[in-house]
């Protein structure tokens, strides 16, 4: 009976201490709201506003719970009205307690912003927003902050040691796939301090890295305390003393600090050194130098860009046999392309422009070559170098051996490319505009995107072409009236009718690339039916509203090569690129989240596009680079 009675007590001793382990670990969370904001607008369609936002939270607890998923985003549209909304939580947090944090803001967003077309709740744990609009690629927007303990570290170097770990979270967290990344610092008086960074998973490297900068610098006022948290719109990070994940779950980011093979001694010394030097060298530049007109591209903020390398005249002339028809790749609205082979043997493209006469060519064109030679991402050709001479301008590109994409699709190569290769060419196409538009330093928008203007290299990859020649367009061929930098049939309508000029033209241009490449039809080709003569965005649009989308596919593509609600779902996005508000379209890198996904559009409908209706008259009589068409814009019936 003494027996039992012990084994009884023992067990019941286990039992209670397992339960006080338990609520000791929940103790530990963290659960308050760190940062609410509310949306000074209040949403136009209350009803089916809130009806949406319920379906988002709806999805996203599906997927916390079936998935384990850390990060996700949920569109959700009805009547007139559209929601997005966007929910992550620190990667540390257990499933369970993710749900718990996901069950905690959805109940306090909606009591703290009643009727506000947008929303956000930021904990230490989570946070979660929604919008009328789209966001899911911003990282900063007023309103970031900072959330720091109350208690201070006496320990010694605390500042020091708190300051490096947070500023090697601050590098090393953009360049992490996830980006997120958590760490352990040892300090003085034995203890520790727990760090993590994390962005947004939609956002860019360059966004995430400006994001992190942000909430490093705001964390500054934070120490000595013990404990701070910054937050913005698309990034978190938070460090404390107390440990807030287990010690197993932090990460190695050393691999992404290395700037180079010398440790901080030498690189601390070597940078002193040379630091004397580049003044001297400065100093001695100053003394001899002549006075110069600041070029456009120091403006542009391009002061640290390398000048692209300078070729000679006559070596081109003998690389190209003179610019013979013979070695004639093509012909532009910026010019005539040739194939040339250098003296060591490289092939490459020369681009001969044709920009007319400017008081500002000069300035210009070497500024604005400056910019293009280093733009480098591998779906953009990349300019080798260029040449003067004289009033003329050429432009040295790497050589592309299977020429641009329209010969795949209507030329002498039409029907050879798989569903596969098409697909690589879409979402490469799309990367190679996210980055002109959103990571390179300086945002360039195209304007002449079409498929003559992607070209394929040995593996079929996509690269895009003639990016940032427009801006060297002299003022009367770049404002648009009948005279544009661009292409009928693939302009933006406010861009081809009032010169309306953004990013959002280029995403009209390359949902028009994307129905041309699953159909095989060219933009401007007339198909004839019972319904009348129909371009192929009228096509395409009349096809999805009658849920026959898989007719516009290309039927040189075998039907065993594709997933047909894939097919669907793409032909859908390109009709979001060209929706007849600019406001509507996607960026470029929320296109690519959008093409990755396995589902996109079931609740994300499209809305009306517009089509630029062109009637080509008197080419004969028209001067290189003009136009003579008449426009007139159609607008689609709305589903």
């Amino acid at each position: 009976m003494q027996l039992q009675l012990i084994k009884f007590l023992a067990i019941t001793l286990i039992w209670w201490s397992n339960i006080n382990v338990e609520y000791a670990v929940a103790a530990t969370r963290d659960t308050r709201l760190i940062n609410a904001g509310c949306s000074s607008i209040n949403t136009t369609f209350p009803s089916s506003f809130f009806a949406n936002v319920n379906e988002t939270f709806s999805e996203l607890r599906g997927d916390i719970n079936n998935q384990s998923m850390h990060f996700g985003t949920s569109q959700k549209s009805r009547e007139a009205a559209i929601t997005y909304t966007m929910f992550q939580c620190r990667n540390y947090v257990s499933k369970s307690d993710c749900n718990d944090c996901f069950n905690t803001a959805s109940l306090q967003i909606l009591d703290i912003c009643k009727k506000a077309n947008g929303a956000r709740v930021i904990y230490n744990e989570c946070f979660l927003r929604y919008e009328s609009e789209r966001f899911y690629q911003q990282t900063n927007e007023l309103g970031a902050g900072v959330a720091c303990g109350n208690k201070t570290s006496n320990a010694t170097g605390f500042i020091g040691i708190g300051q490096e770990a947070l500023r090697e979270l601050q590098i090393a967290t953009p360049k992490i796939n996830g980006f997120y990344a958590a760490t352990k610092t040892k300090v003085a008086d034995g203890s520790a301090m727990y760090a993590i960074a994390q962005c947004v998973e939609t956002a860019s490297e360059a966004k995430c890295l400006d994001c992190m900068t942000i909430a490093y610098n705001n964390l500054q006022s934070c120490l000595p305390n013990k404990e701070g948290s910054a937050y913005d719109a698309g990034c978190f990070m938070r460090y404390s003393t107390s440990p807030f994940f287990a010690d197993n779950q932090t990460i190695n980011i050393a691999p992404y600090l290395k700037q180079g093979g010398s440790s901080k001694k030498w690189a601390i010394i070597g940078g002193v050194v040379g630091g004397v030097v580049v003044l001297l060298v400065l100093f001695a530049w100053r003394l001899f130098r002549k006075p110069k007109k600041v070029p456009k591209a120091d403006i542009l903020g391009a002061t640290e860009l390398k000048g692209p390398v300078s070729f000679n005249y006559k070596d081109l002339k003998v690389a190209t046999k003179n610019f013979s028809d013979d070695n004639k790749l093509g012909e532009g609205g910026f010019g005539a392309v040739y194939k040339g082979t250098l003296k060591n043997g490289k092939v490459v493209a020369v681009k001969k422009l044709v920009l007319g006469k400017s008081s500002k060519m000069e300035d210009d064109f070497e500024s604005e070559v400056k910019l293009i030679s280093n733009v480098h991402h591998r779906n953009l050709v990349r300019l080798l170098g260029c040449c003067s001479k004289g009033q003329e301008r050429i432009l040295v590109y790497e050589y592309m051996a299977n020429s641009s994409l329209d010969k795949f699709l209507f030329g002498s190569k039409k029907g050879s490319l798989s569903w596969k290769q098409r697909y690589d060419i879409i979402l490469g196409t799309a990367r190679g505009l996210a980055y002109l538009h959103e990571e390179f330093h300086v945002s360039i928008i195209h304007r002449d995107i079409k498929t003559g203007n992607i070209l394929l290299d040995d593996d079929l990859q996509p690269k895009i072409a003639d990016f940032g020649l427009a801006r060297l367009l002299p003022r009367d061929r770049s404002h648009l009236s009948t005279k544009f930098a661009g292409t009928l049939g693939y302009t933006a309508p406010e861009y081809a009718m009032q010169g309306q000029l953004s990013k959002k033209a280029d995403t009209y241009s390359y949902g028009i690339v994307v129905l041309e490449i699953i159909s095989g039809q060219k933009s401007t080709e007339v198909k004839v039916n019972d319904e009348g003569r129909e371009y192929l965005l009228q096509r395409a649009w009349k096809l999805y509203e009658k849920d026959m989308q898989l007719e516009l596919v290309d039927k040189d593509i075998d039907p065993s090569e594709y997933d047909a609600e894939e097919v669907k779902k793409i032909i859908e996005v390109a009709l979001l690129c060209t929706q007849a508000s600019p406001v509507t379209r996607p960026t470029m890198s929320e296109l690519i989240v959008l093409l990755k996904s396995k589902s996109l559009v079931e609740n994300l409908r499209p809305t009306t596009p517009v089509f630029v209706d062109t009637k080509m008259m008197n080419r004969e009589t028209t001067s290189p680079g003009e136009s003579n068409a008449t426009i007139s814009i159609s607008v689609l019936s709305a589903r």
